[in-house]
């Protein structure tokens, strides 16, 4: 009975460290999967994934490895000048990034737009073209 209780102790215990380190892993994951696409003046498109407890796009990006942005706060809020090392210069040639939530020109901009799982956001260099 000595030897028998002492492994069932044991075996208790390790399978309480066992779901209390599994469940402190899934409470220390961030919540919301994105992912942000990047397509450059070249047209060539990068994807980056990542989670994100933020509620905005621009707080989130933060947590995405490898999209970094860079701009000014304007009047309508931030205004992005270069994604990823890429400046676009709407003085200069007409260029600007803009951005897309699913494929759908975006309604807000990067500070205002809201994260939902697993939506895709994209950032794509584009050339203002009069008509």
């Amino acid at each position: 009975m000595n030897i028998f209780m002492k492994i069932v102790r044991r075996a208790t215990a390790l399978a309480a460290v066992c779901v209390l380190a599994f469940g402190l892993t899934a409470c220390g994951a961030k919540g919301k999967k994105i992912t942000i696409e990047v397509t450059g003046p070249d047209g060539a498109t990068s994807s980056y994934s990542g989670k994100t407890d933020d509620e905005t796009l621009y707080d989130a990006i933060s947590d995405i490895n490898g999209v970094t942005i860079d701009g000014y706060e304007s009047d309508w809020g931030y205004y992005i000048t270069t994604v990823n090392g890429v400046t676009a210069d709407y003085d200069a040639d007409g260029a600007y990034w803009s951005l897309y939530v699913n494929g759908e020109y975006g309604q807000y901009g990067v500070s205002e737009q809201p994260i939902t799982e697993g939506d895709v956001y994209s950032f794509v260099y584009e050339v203002y073209a009069a008509q």
